[in-house]
């Protein structure tokens, strides 16, 4: 039943795979569909689930601060095992990336057909904190040390993320009470309508099976991590935190998914190595076709 629920998400990733194959429509409007989907229409999603979200619940408050010790946790293990092998930047930076970071689009379209509306809203809180957080961490690893020492091009690359932006003005309107009066909650609804196909044939477009060829073992390696140990990881840290029902279900859905496809434009960006995050990328991916109902089903979540 999970799989049936679950299997229409990965159709629409192959449709994207199969459509930018065949060059339909064209090469440029996929790069075109992700910065309307990154600049427009996701925070939109963002905004209008969180602008109306019981930020003062105290499940939800058990649930962001689960979600930090998650991350941060994870995190702080990658960075202790640098100390023993050292890497350099641009390839430590995949690899935190690799294990931290979520397909946002996934993640947020599991959550609809699981556990509709409630589930929306708390996914939405969930990334209000975790998206922030993860793309300090990520820039933080992708940068070498001479940048992290001009704080004020580092604090102009987060405040420029159009998410962190879209969280923080909906935390914001949420806790002002305030809302989205005159119509513009509908406005925003229906731009948001268009963000979860959009970005999971994105998702589709942009995986490379090329770059599967080049370091299986480092694939998957931090495939493991991110596909088994964090939902795991996830599961334990909810039950110490006293998490249950949706709140459970969207903690361990966001650390059971593949990392962003974003994470190979912030990689590039940066001088990271592209290759090695692309293959990041496409290998959890497909791998996430099997993983994602069997951990769900494993840790009963569904």
């Amino acid at each position: 039943m999970l799989f049936i629920t679950i299997w229409p998400l990965f159709a629409l990733i192959c449709l994207g795979f199969g459509l930018v194959r065949f060059g339909f429509p064209d090469a440029g409007f996929w790069a075109a569909a992700e910065r309307v989907n990154y600049f427009l229409l996701f925070p939109a999603l963002l905004l209008s689930s969180l602008a109306d979200a019981p930020v003062r619940d105290p499940e939800v408050l058990r649930l962001g601060s689960a979600a930090v010790v998650i991350i941060v946790v994870a995190a702080a293990g990658l960075w202790l095992a640098r100390l023993v092998h050292p890497v350099p930047s641009a390839r430590f930076g995949p690899v935190l990336q690799g294990a931290v970071r979520f397909n946002t689009y996934l993640g947020l379209a599991i959550i609809a057909m699981l556990a509709g509306t409630p589930g929306v809203e708390r996914a939405a809180l969930y990334l209000a904190v975790a998206v922030p957080l993860v793309n300090v961490l990520s820039i933080i690893a992708l940068t070498d040390a001479a940048m992290m020492r001009k704080p004020v091009l580092f604090a102009r690359k987060v405040l420029g993320n159009p998410l962190i932006l879209a969280c923080l003005a909906g935390i914001a309107l949420a806790l002002s009470g305030v809302g989205l009066p005159y119509g513009t909650g509908r406005f925003l609804e229906l731009l948001a309508q268009a963000s979860l196909p959009l970005g999971l044939l994105c998702v589709g477009a942009a995986l490379q099976p090329a770059a599967l060829r080049l370091d299986m073992l480092t694939l998957a390696g931090i495939g493991a991590l991110r596909l088994l140990a964090m939902p795991v990881l996830a599961a334990g840290i909810g039950h110490l935190f006293g998490l249950g029902g949706t709140e459970a279900l969207v903690l361990i859905v966001f650390s059971a998914i593949p990392t962003a496809p974003t994470a190979y434009v912030l990689t590039r960006q940066l001088n990271g190595d592209g290759r090695l995050m692309a293959g990041i990328v496409t290998s959890q991916t497909l791998a996430a076709v099997g993983t994602i109902p069997l951990v769900l089903w494993l840790l009963q979540a569904g």
